[in-house]
């Protein structure tokens, strides 16, 4: 796994985009042509990420390759440069987000404790929901201290079919 790119003192510059299918709706991809800035869900209701952005799909070609693997059950981790725009308690989380090995799940106070806010399961939960590279950075696999599934930005469905899709309830392809 790499690490996520430094953080810079400006937000990355993301200037390109792609749309990729996958069996949880289509995915916008955004970069600054050498890191991934986001993997965002179509039909969320959140803002168009791809406003102001050039189409560029071969940018992310390797992108789109480790996302199909991972979708057919090829792949169980993502090894691509990424640079995820947010505050240092935001990258800390998303960093820490990496570490939950496919097929896992851990509680938003796990996040906590591994970051060193044992009381911050409420500010993980925020970052969690800000994550700007969805699937890749999974926060899906965050879930409530009762096993419960508690919201996603992708929606609850997104959320289930993804942690079925890696626990091998669902046949892959």
């Amino acid at each position: 796994m790499l690490p996520m790119v430094a953080p810079a003192p400006a937000p990355p510059l993301t200037d390109r985009f792609t749309s990729v299918a996958s069996p949880v709706g289509d995915l916008i991809l955004t970069g600054d042509g050498a890191a991934l800035t986001g993997c965002y869900f179509t039909g969320t209701g959140h803002p168009d990420p791809t406003i102001g952005l050039q189409r560029d799909d071969a940018a992310f070609a390797a992108v789109a390759a480790q996302l199909a693997e991972y979708f057919a059950g090829e792949r169980t981790a993502f090894d691509l440069p990424l640079a995820p725009s947010g505050t240092e308690f935001q990258l800390r989380v998303w960093q820490q987000l990496r570490t939950i090995p496919f097929g896992e799940t851990r509680s938003y106070a796990d996040i906590a404790r591994g970051i060193g806010a044992v009381n911050g399961f409420r500010a993980v939960g925020l970052a969690n929901g800000r994550n700007p590279i969805s699937i890749i950075v999974p926060c899906h696999r965050v879930i409530g201290a009762d096993g419960s599934l508690t919201g996603y930005g992708g929606g609850i469905e997104r959320k289930r079919f993804l942690l079925d899709l890696e626990s091998g309830s669902l046949p892959f392809g």
